[in-house]
């Protein structure tokens, strides 16, 4: 059997489940580089998926707690989406992305792993990017560590 070594892994299946929304602790936070976020807007921010679906998985984020879609005022509907829009070119130019999942879990039920803070993700996606280990091995490799693509974006973010 062949092994693929993901050592950065083990971080998350060995933490102690954090108290508090994660997404609150970055808002709020003042070190951005430890909460991996990447841009500031008025309204929300963008900040790394720390355990990616795909290489660039980034996730668009509400600054206030709140759940759901519905709850948004048209400032915050607007800001939102124009920070998603705007990450789009910075993934292509870095990542060479040649197409994106964009998506909001609502609740548990549809996935979301925090579901009282409404957040967005984008994924960029390649041309073969979905191969074999994924669906046979439920694997999925990720090519550039975290630390590097928080270096490029926020160079690019400046």
């Amino acid at each position: 059997m062949d092994k693929l070594w993901a050592p950065w892994r083990i971080k998350y299946v060995t933490q102690n489940k954090q108290k508090g929304c994660i997404f609150c602790k970055a808002h709020r936070g003042k070190n951005d580089q430890k909460h991996l976020v990447v841009f500031r807007s008025s309204h929300c921010f963008v900040m790394l998926n720390a355990f990616p679906y795909n290489n660039g998985h980034v996730m668009v984020v509400s600054n206030r707690h709140i759940a759901s879609l519905e709850e948004l005022n048209d400032a915050e509907i607007l800001d939102i989406n124009k920070t998603l829009i705007l990450m789009i070119p910075v993934l292509k130019g870095l990542l060479k992305a040649q197409g994106f999942n964009a998506g909001v879990n609502m609740g548990k039920l549809a996935g979301a792993g925090v579901d009282k803070h409404l957040h967005m993700h984008l994924v960029p996606r390649w041309l073969g990017d979905t191969n074999f280990m994924p669906t046979i091995t439920q694997t999925k490799i990720i090519s550039q560590s975290l630390k590097e693509l928080y270096n490029q974006i926020t160079k690019v973010m400046k």
